[in-house]
């Protein structure tokens, strides 16, 4: 049996389950960051499900401090959530200021906390357009930082950081997972909307890999 040595920094959102199970034999402890997103809500739940499902512990940890202090349009309602498609250039308003530079520092405090080797991270070739803490560049840096400033000489792994969405899909397909209980969409319905920028994604990744889409859209 695998050791458990990995911390997974764990949205419920469709990329971050499928790293969830594929790492499942390794992770001892799954971290959820609510720092006051519009979906927030909805990915928490599904992460709670999860977490369960598997036996795994779940932490949700508030960041509420960047609601407050940060602007985006993922933090202000989903009347703010532009349409289209993530290299758009009007999806850079759902940028959350280093977002995942704040959720890895506070994931490799845990891991060096509970003496645990590595933190997992689910960014993905997509993400790359508009995001610049999802790029390769920033996850080489991040990790050469996290090895640099622990003890414990934390790893950083990001093992989508070159896939798309839809061979993300495909992987998940084969661990059998229900990805009608992830949760993406910007807005924070009941129903995915179907049109903002990762609606979008979401529904083209599920129809390039060939894979049944149990998502409801609204649209």
């Amino acid at each position: 049996m695998a050791e458990k040595d990995s911390v997974i920094i764990y949205s419920g959102g469709l990329d971050s389950t499928t790293l969830l199970y594929e790492e499942r034999e390794r992770v001892a402890l799954a971290v959820t960051f609510d720092y006051g997103s519009n979906h927030a809500a909805r990915e928490i739940a599904c992460a709670r499900h999860h977490c369960a499902l598997l036996g795994i512990e779940h932490l949700l940890i508030d960041l509420a401090f960047m609601k407050r202090y940060f602007n985006s349009s993922l933090l202000s309602g989903a009347e703010a959530i532009p349409d289209g498609s993530y290299d758009d250039e009007n999806m850079r308003s759902t940028v959350v200021p280093f977002r995942n530079g704040i959720m890895l520092s506070v994931a490799c405090g845990l891991a060096e906390d509970r003496r645990l080797k590595r933190v997992l991270i689910a960014n993905h070739g997509g993400d790359h357009a508009i995001y610049p803490d999802c790029r390769p560049e920033f996850v080489a840096a991040m990790g050469a930082a996290m090895q640099a400033g622990t003890y414990a000489d934390v790893q950083l792994a990001a093992p989508y950081t070159h896939l798309t969405k839809s061979e993300i899909v495909r992987r998940g397909a084969t661990l059998g997972i229900d990805y009608g209980q992830t949760y993406s969409c910007y807005r924070g319905g009941e129903h995915h909307c179907g049109t903002c920028g990762t609606c979008t994604e979401r529904r083209e990744a599920f129809r390039e890999a060939g894979i049944n889409d149990p998502t409801q859209y609204e649209e």
